[in-house]
């Protein structure tokens, strides 16, 4: 009589019901730490955008914004900054740009250095938003090119099993491969085999 196979982990599994409700409390709180910051922040895998309120009428020479490589400060010249701090990866110096739009806000436009990652913060002093919870534009993702493409859904297949318990892309190609294995070689035993 064989046993039932261990738990995966310690977590007590929840019911979908309590999951719904336990995603909708985490999604609301998350809501609140993002409306509580005093910028507003999207994102693509190969940008970030953000934008912040300033006084009407303010002009170019009174923004103090400096964009390094892992760091970011934003604000107005002899006031403490409004976004201050290390950002969650490194960004394309060159290629990160602000405007000042209609005198009264900020837009600052990040180019992420890696392009096969969401961030989870802008600063890492900042709240975090669950990551596998993103669901990209479907018009962006068909701009994509072929191959950014297929990794952009290979990456939310792969979070959307997670989420599931279910097996990776990755995981069911092993698996695959292993059922083929075992079909071409019949005269080999593989009950004691284990598999990592």
């Amino acid at each position: 009589m064989s046993s039932p196979p261990p738990p995966t982990d310690d977590a007590p599994q929840l019911s979908e019901a309590e999951q719904k409700k336990l995603d909708a409390e985490q999604a609301e709180r998350e809501k609140r730490e993002q409306e509580a910051l005093p910028y507003k922040w999207r994102q693509t895998l190969t940008d970030l955008t953000i934008t912040l309120p300033v006084p009407p009428g303010t002009r170019g020479k009174q923004v103090d914004v400096q964009i390094k490589k892992n760091h970011v400060r934003v604000g107005l010249k002899g006031q403490e900054p409004v976004l201050e701090g290390e950002l969650f990866r490194e960004v394309k110096v060159d290629e990160s740009t602000w405007t000042l739009d209609d005198s009264s806000e900020l837009t600052l436009s990040l180019e992420k250095l890696s392009h096969q990652s969401w961030w989870p913060h802008v600063v890492t002093s900042a709240p975090k938003i669950d990551t596998t919870k993103i669901q990209p534009e479907n018009s962006r993702l068909s701009e994509l090119d072929g191959e950014t493409r297929a990794m952009v859904e290979k990456m939310m297949f792969d979070n959307q099993q997670k989420q599931m318990g279910k097996p990776t892309s990755d995981e069911l190609r092993k698996q695959e491969m292993l059922r083929n294995f075992q079909e071409q070689h019949p005269e080999m035993d593989f009950s004691k085999a284990k598999i990592g």
